[in-house]
């Protein structure tokens, strides 16, 4: 009961912060990451001056459920709702085989422009982990999840191997989890075109 009370705690500061523009540091569904609304162009702005990487390089965001997905891309092609039947979007931990899936879609809309790619493609990934689908399915809009560490430098697969100019530079870095020892790699990335033609990106 008391550790249920402290998540919905952390949780509730998380999503006060999200609302206010501010970022994150918070778990994910793979590696430890950097959030945002990611509808408020000035919270996306902040998130690449933390990560000091250039604006020109688009960052993928999460969402709750693919019900969603429609609001934000223009025109779903068939072959994506094909491979997200397959991908593992309820945070099934004893589903070893199936790795998270981000799929860059074309057309993004309804999103922060300096978030979107100069082609008009964005990264999304449907989260099924507890922490990061409550905050996308509270504050109503996706999150920015980009991994927590400074462009160039190695990726914080768990809480202690995130640098210190990350964590001060966030306005909140969430409790949960911190403790996790367990190994979560990077999602699969494959790009999706307009005419349903895919390219593996990340296996």
């Amino acid at each position: 009961m008391e550790q249920n009370r402290y998540e919905k705690e952390d949780l509730q500061e998380a999503l006060r912060v999200l609302r206010e523009g501010g970022v994150i540091v918070y778990p994910t569904d793979t590696v430890w990451g950097i959030g945002c609304d990611a509808t408020n162009a000035e919270a996306v702005k902040k998130i690449y001056a933390l990560k000091q990487r250039e604006d020109s390089k688009s960052m993928l965001v999460l969402l709750d459920s693919p019900a969603k997905l429609n609001y934000y891309i223009a025109d779903i092609p068939d072959s994506a709702w094909a491979l997200l039947e397959v991908a593992d979007t309820d945070g099934n931990e004893e589903n070893d085989e199936v790795k998270p899936l981000t799929i860059i879609y074309p057309n993004a809309r309804n999103l922060a422009p300096n978030l979107v790619a100069e082609d008009g493609s964005i990264g999304i990934r449907i989260t099924g982990e507890p922490f990061s689908k409550a905050l996308c399915e509270q504050l109503r809009h996706p999150i920015v999840s980009t991994s927590a560490n400074i462009s160039g430098h190695p990726t914080a697969h768990f809480y202690h191997e995130i640098e210190e100019a990350i964590l001060n530079g966030a306005d909140y870095v969430c409790q949960f989890r911190r403790n996790d020892d367990c190994p979560h790699e990077p999602s699969s990335i494959i790009k999706i075109n307009n005419d349903g033609s895919f390219k593996i990106i990340r296996p």
